[in-house]
């Protein structure tokens, strides 16, 4: 049941950052018309950094695809932690109001990097 349960959210949470990275991309969601003056103002900067925001979105869409698999699921996880800290620092700082997603999605990255740690021993021997 447990298995099953991590493939369920492993797909919901793949294809989310999935489309989080094709929409940097392609620009097919509309950004909400209540962001804070603050959040404009970093997504202004983010975008300013022409490199920043295609390395962002190639990393969600490779990490969202392999946390998807069952195989690769562990380097997924690897691949979208950095992206996760910066998700959580952004909303800690700049929209307190995002920060309970930001919480359970960094959870269910942790869980999979748990679930995982025997694959990650070889990294640190």
């Amino acid at each position: 049941m447990k298995k099953k349960i991590l493939l369920v959210i492993s797909i919901l949470f793949g294809l989310m950052f999935m489309n989080a990275g094709l929409n940097k991309f392609f620009n097919y969601m509309p950004v909400p018309e209540d962001i804070s003056e603050n959040m404009m103002k970093l997504g202004a900067a983010f975008m300013e950094i022409g490199w920043l925001m295609p390395l962002v979105a190639v990393a969600e869409i490779l990490g969202g695809l392999l946390f998807m698999t069952n195989k690769y699921r562990a380097l997924g996880a690897l691949i979208i932690f950095p992206v996760m800290i910066g998700i959580l620092l952004t909303h800690i700082v700049n929209d307190p109001s995002g920060l309970p997603l930001a919480l359970v999605l960094l959870a269910i990255d942790l869980w999979v990097i748990i679930e995982n740690r025997e694959k990650y021993f070889p990294l640190i021997k």
